[in-house]
């Protein structure tokens, strides 16, 4: 029991917890400790954050980690990071690598699978890398585009505010206001209406109904008239009114004698003459046609 002093138990308790911190970190960073995996290497041109331990998805599924990334000095363009997948995924040939990282820069290793008709890669083969191109990825593609726009955002911006600032524009809002309860005045008016019109539609359509009966009767009298026959009777008054009128061109019967004779005309003008010649005598002297005596007259 010598051999288990202070000393000695203090040494392997500081190996013990050199080995728990060791086996715990790895643990951590998600490696695979007790079992193996299959290792590839992925070349990129840069990483972008990508570090060891940085998860691998397939298809959203995790798959392994990445081991550890070695920097080439010879060639700095280069950069091989090693990775550990589950041994039983295998890798079609053209399967690719993207880096990409969410909004709060959490950044991970995405396997995009070629076609597995073209064949598997071996364990330690090399796949092509490159970044995913995100969110932050194309906003900042859309820098430059945003910083041409700014001049004119900021003449937009200036014409509105005049705009705003116009009072027409009030004016022309209180308008608005104004015409929007007038259509609502109109629209409630003919509801109105229109509720007025069907109510009294029924009787609109009895009395359209009693016109259309009446026009209808119109139409069966005047289809029972025997045009032919009144025709004929007018064609007869209209003989003999030209009839008459050519008795009277003639001088034929007392009209027509009376139309004619010129002396006749002459004597029933001097006559009329001595008659006019009388009653304006009468007029002028009365008392010589009409002697009236109230007490009678003495006899002479």
């Amino acid at each position: 029991m010598k051999y288990f002093t202070h000393e000695v138990k203090i040494a392997l308790t500081v190996i013990i917890g050199i080995v728990v911190l060791f086996f715990g970190l790895n643990f951590l960073k998600g490696l695979s400790l007790f079992s193996s995996a299959n290792t590839y290497h992925v070349v990129f041109s840069d990483i972008s954050g990508l570090s060891a331990s940085s998860p691998i998805y397939v298809n959203g599924y995790r798959m392994g980690v990445v081991e550890h990334i070695s920097y080439d000095y010879q060639r700095p363009d280069r950069l091989v990071a090693v990775i550990g997948l589950d041994k039983r995924l295998t890798l079609p040939k053209g399967t690719k690598a993207e880096i990409s990282s969410d909004l709060l820069g959490n950044v991970k290793l995405e396997l995009q699978l070629g076609d597995p008709a073209a064949g598997l890669l071996d364990v330690g083969d090399t796949i092509i890398g490159g970044m995913r191109e995100g969110m932050m990825d194309r906003a900042a593609q859309m820098l430059p585009q945003l910083q041409q726009m700014l001049p004119k955002m900021d003449s937009i911006l200036a014409s509105v505010n005049t705009l705003l600032a116009d009072p027409a524009l009030a004016a022309t809002l209180h308008n608005t206001e104004e015409l929007t309860a007038r259509l609502a005045t109109a629209s409630k008016d003919l509801r109105q209406m229109s509720a007025l019109i069907a109510k009294q539609l029924p009787t609109m359509m009895e009395r359209a109904d009693g016109v259309l009966a009446n026009a209808d009767s119109l139409t069966g009298q005047l289809a029972a008239i025997d045009l032919q026959a009144t025709m004929n009777t007018v064609d007869a008054l209209l003989a003999n009114i030209e009839q008459l009128s050519a008795s009277l061109n003639k001088g034929e019967g007392s009209v027509g004698l009376l139309l004619r004779d010129r002396g006749l005309y002459d004597h029933l003008n001097a006559t009329m003459r001595d008659v006019d010649s009388l009653l304006i005598d009468f007029k002028a002297h009365p008392r010589r046609y009409i002697n009236v005596s109230v007490f009678g007259r003495k006899a002479k």
